[in-house]
């Protein structure tokens, strides 16, 4: 590192690295420091070179023809010059002063590197129209918040269905710029829709989550990528026919034909023992596939299951909870005692496997029954016991809709008010 007094000041003289030569043309560089003192001048001339590395890595940054990182390099280049990046009909309505500054720290350049600078202080880099299929890679990052502590299967199951939706719109739009999409296009994405909900194969809860994940993706990206857009997605949701929620099984099914001798037999041991744990639980499937080994409490007073956020993300905050376990649901437990590795990083296959197991073999009271419904099956015949709905609610995983005051019924309360309903 070398300092000449120069003029009464000292000025840092190094020569180019032979990476930057091709945005900048002189063999070396002298930098001010700015002071006339030569300890100072050697504290600052570390800073100093660093500041103009820095300046040459966004201008090599900018040397692209990517426009989407032409774009990204100004904008760095002209914080690393000290401005803020504007577009060009703003930088012409700055104060003169400062004008004449940008005008003058690209003229003192010539060739690749002025041409760079200008991009980044005299606002000459177009920004770029960011794709359908674009958007859909900047939401994963824009929507990090939405990820954290889901397990690998969750966030499969999340991203999954928002992948699916950002295909079905290119494939009927082509994979535009956001600013080019028009009303038609939504209107025709749209239409694709009703004719297959006219055709019977689809339902109008799945299109309308096919348009709310679009407009949940190409907002975000609008707004936090400051693109300053309208996009034409209002108005474009389905009326469902009416509310399809999952029937429950009635008790006397569960008796005779669920728990009727040899009749889980062929079901692998693992998904018999959650079905049979879902029973005297009501637990989500997805809450039993994720038990750990010791979430499962045997050798205690009250046999337990803990469903706890550890691994993976719970639906809610109240769905971390304790369910005493009894009945048919206590020696299921027993025998799967170390949970249930099989679905662990697979709850979607749990669902599947069982339902297509209970159609396979006439288990199902209804075609519209699944291993879901046994869920709903619980709150009823809690229901009907007049079990009060605080402990209904902290069973269940719901939200009291008011303040919850106090701890609640004890684990072994609860026990005792399962323990009358057990089956």
């Amino acid at each position: 590192m070398k300092l000449i007094r120069r003029n009464r000041t000292f000025q840092l003289v190094r020569r180019v690295p032979k990476r930057y030569e091709r945005i900048e043309p002189r063999k070396q560089v002298w930098i001010s420091l700015h002071t006339d003192s030569e300890t100072v001048a050697q504290q600052k001339a570390p800073t100093a070179w660093a500041q103009m590395i820095e300046g040459w890595e966004a201008m090599l940054a900018g040397a692209t023809d990517d426009a989407e990182r032409q774009f990204q390099a100004a904008r760095e280049l002209a914080q690393v010059r000290g401005h803020r990046y504007l577009s060009a009909d703003r930088v012409a309505k700055l104060p003169r002063d400062e004008l004449l500054e940008r005008v003058e720290a690209v003229t003192k350049l010539t060739g690749d590197a002025a041409q760079i600078e200008a991009r980044a202080v005299l606002g000459g880099a177009r920004e770029p129209g960011i794709k359908i299929s674009r958007a859909l890679e900047l939401f994963w990052t824009l929507a990090k918040q939405d990820t954290i502590g889901k397990s690998e299967d969750q966030l499969r199951r999340w991203e999954h269905p928002r992948k699916r939706a950002i295909a079905n719109l290119i494939e009927e739009i082509g994979d535009k710029e956001l600013a080019d999409i028009t009303p038609d296009d939504m209107l025709d994405f749209r239409e694709t829709w009703m004719d297959r909900i006219m055709a019977g194969d689809a339902q109008p809860d799945t299109a309308n989550k096919d348009l709310q994940h679009i407009g949940n993706i190409l907002r975000t990206v609008v707004k936090m990528k400051r693109l300053g857009l309208v996009l034409p997605l209002d108005g474009l949701s389905f009326k469902a026919d009416k509310e399809r929620t999952r029937p429950p099984f009635s008790v006397e099914w569960i008796k005779t034909k669920l728990l009727a001798p040899g009749a889980l037999d062929s079901l692998n041991t693992e998904a018999r023992c959650i079905l049979l744990g879902m029973i005297n639980t009501g637990y989500r499937p997805g809450e039993a596939a994720g038990l750990l080994p010791h979430h499962i409490r045997l050798d205690v007073d009250v046999p337990h299951i803990s469903i706890e956020p550890e691994g993976r993300q719970l639906k809610n905050k109240v769905s971390e909870r304790f369910i005493p376990l009894v009945g048919v649901s206590l020696e299921a437990f027993k025998q799967c005692a170390a949970g249930f590795p099989r679905y662990q990083a697979s709850s979607a296959g749990l669902s599947a496997t069982v339902n297509s197991f209970l159609r396979e073999n006439g288990l199902l009271e209804t075609a519209e029954h699944t291993l879901y419904s046994l869920r709903h099956t619980f709150e009823d015949r809690m229901l009907a016991a007049g079990i009060d709905e605080r402990v209904r609610r902290d069973l269940f995983g719901h939200a009291l809709g008011r303040e919850r005051y106090g701890e609640g019924a004890t684990l072994a309360h609860k026990r005792d008010l399962l323990q009358a309903i057990a089956l």
